[in-house]
């Protein structure tokens, strides 16, 4: 049996969480995916799952095999990549799901330069935020800012996003500046709509400490809690790339300038590395570029 594949099966049933899944995404039998699986025990020497009845489980040896078996299909992933787009220019349609925010933000900008380069490839873009699932709602590629990827996703970092405490200075002459961190406890802050609580992240050189946070206005978009931070209601955690021009016209002022807020990673997530298509791979390797090059961006994310 042919080992590469196996190597496949393999990381498709970790990121999938059971083989009857992963028999569906790699559109297997279940018997063939339970070969393959033995196969890569066997190559390996050792078992590399704990099988239950509910769940299934890494061994050591397969968290070190899974790891080689990401890296092997890297590997064959950028050789067919090189033979698929040689001489031939890229095409077909792109089915994008982002936030709100990232979309004004970074997206259009970045994908109308894309499309200059690829005038063929088409793009959908869907603004959302809520968690969804890519192969149901047949979407190729999701950007996600999160510091808590599920493990089995399979996540490109393509950069960082900086973030900033404000507040309008109708709201500090009314209610006072916070000095420390833990101050915030004591004001009306505007937090992310997330089971009724939220902890904002702080890195002190180097010390990390967490705040729970509270007040009267919570949303799931970052753009309703700016439009609230305007208005006086109360303090907010945002993206710096939102704020900037709010920041530089004094109609918000930036808080805890000794206390730097925890960087959060800006991710591409995707359904499978063994059948990327070329427009896709061609997409993540612009967007990487672009946030690391785009001016806005990038004096925003220091």
């Amino acid at each position: 049996m042919d080992r590469i594949t196996a190597a496949q099966v393999f990381v498709t049933i970790v990121e999938c969480g059971s083989m009857i899944a992963a028999a569906e995404r790699l559109e297997m039998s279940r018997a063939m995916v339970t070969r393959y699986l033995a196969q890569m025990e066997q190559w390996a020497g050792t078992r590399l799952l704990h099988r239950t009845t509910r769940k299934l489980n890494l061994t050591d040896a397969g968290e070190r095999t899974l790891e080689r078996c990401r890296q092997m299909l890297r590997v064959v992933e950028d050789i067919d990549q090189q033979a698929e787009t040689q001489g031939e220019e890229l095409r077909g349609l792109l089915r994008l799901s982002c936030s709100q925010f990232l979309g004004q933000t970074a997206l259009v900008g970045a994908i109308a330069q894309f499309l200059q380069r690829h005038p063929l490839v088409t793009v959908d873009m869907q603004i959302n935020n809520r968690v969804i699932n890519l192969v149901e709602e047949r979407i190729d590629l999701a950007l996600r800012i999160t510091n808590d990827l599920d493990p089995n996703l399979i996540a490109r970092p393509l950069a960082t996003c900086a973030s900033v405490v404000c507040a309008s200075p109708a709201y500090l002459a009314a209610h006072g500046t916070p000095l420390h961190p833990q101050d915030l406890t004591l004001h009306n802050c505007l937090t992310y709509s997330y089971f009724g609580k939220s902890l904002w992240h702080f890195d002190d050189q180097g010390a990390k400490s967490s705040v729970a946070v509270s007040g009267n206005l919570s949303a799931n978009e970052p753009l309703v809690l700016l439009a609230g931070c305007l208005q006086g209601v109360g303090i907010a955690l945002q993206p710096y790339q939102s704020v900037a021009p709010w920041l530089d016209k004094g109609e918000l002022v930036a808080l805890l300038p000794g206390y730097s807020p925890q960087m959060m990673g800006i991710y591409g997530i995707y359904t499978s590395r063994r059948h990327m298509p070329a427009t896709l791979r061609a997409m993540l390797d612009f967007l990487v570029e672009w946030f690391a090059t785009d001016p806005g961006w990038c004096n925003a994310s220091r």
